[in-house]
């Protein structure tokens, strides 16, 4: 069942991506919260495009939310409480928890969301700034514009093995090749739970799979083991690595469609394919196309 449309204030639209009402995202009403939303888009999305020329430096592009902050600040909370999804152990049993927090600002840009508590999280840990809004993320994979203006390049995702395995069946339907617009991927397998626990055993097991890799730019989904690893992943394949979270879910057809920006993606499924061992975030069943 749908959720109920709302229009955001044209300060704040992304074309091509819709919203739902939330009481809890209201902070778009304010038209003086980021002013400049409008024109830093222009000038990310300038940033992405600059990355399809030959000589231009690879980046790697943190977003930096809640579930992030609770893991750094060691809080049991949501994503971050262990045995959830990123850590499987006790935070006290983590011995290179500083990797996650001096990770963050070996980054080439930070993003975050534009309402105060997101960006005071950040502000409270790092004297740095933030780049961009976490928006531009979410609105670019929901309208499709990565995959649009990519398409001459061959792009990488890097996500959980089971996401992954379920875009590499939805790959073979050409309705949902029409829908992203993109006819394969190059993958790159990530554990799906508990990755924070053994990050160096994770880091190469990623290193060996992008040793064989020719994906011109990644797209990456894997929890708060990226405050640790994004930026390492370029000493395995100097190219780009853009974190797009549940950016990765949209592929695998199950992102909410509350999620800022995803109301009018359309979560493509396969008929009787066991999604059982899928970790959801908040995955709403909403705006659903089942493929035979």
């Amino acid at each position: 069942m749908k959720n109920t449309y709302w229009e955001y204030p044209e300060q704040y639209k992304i074309e091509g991506a819709g919203n739902v009402e939330r009481h809890d995202y209201n902070y778009f009403n304010d038209l003086s919260l980021y002013p400049s939303f409008q024109s830093e888009f222009d000038r990310f999305k300038q940033i992405l495009l600059d990355l399809k020329k030959n000589n231009s430096k690879p980046i790697s592009m943190l977003r930096y939310g809640d579930g992030d902050h609770f893991f750094l600040t060691k809080q049991a909370i949501g994503s971050a409480s262990p045995g959830r999804r990123a850590l499987g152990k006790d935070y006290s049993q983590l011995n290179n928890h500083d990797e996650f927090v001096e990770g963050v600002c070996k980054n080439d840009y930070i993003l975050a969301e534009i309402f105060p508590r997101a960006r005071n999280f950040f502000y409270s840990l790092y004297d740095r700034k933030i780049d961009f809004p976490l928006e531009y993320i979410y609105g670019m994979i929901a309208n499709r514009w990565f995959f649009e203006n990519f398409k001459d390049k061959r792009i990488g995702l890097i996500g959980a093995s089971e996401k992954l395995n379920v875009i590499e069946k939805l790959l073979g339907y050409e309705e949902y090749q029409n829908y992203i617009g993109a006819t394969d991927f190059d993958l790159i397998h990530f554990p799906q739970k508990f990755a924070c626990d053994d990050i160096n055993l994770v880091e190469d097991f990623v290193a060996n799979q992008l040793s064989n890799s020719t994906a011109d730019i990644y797209l990456v989904g894997i929890s708060s083991a990226k405050l640790a690893l994004l930026h390492r992943f370029k000493k395995y394949r100097n190219v780009s690595y853009i974190d797009v979270g549940c950016g990765i879910d949209a592929l695998a057809g199950c992102v909410s469609s509350t999620r800022p920006y995803f109301y009018n993606w359309t979560n493509y499924r396969i008929s009787n394919h066991d999604y059982s061992n899928i970790d959801y975030m908040n995955y709403d069943n909403a705006n659903e196309i089942i493929l035979k």
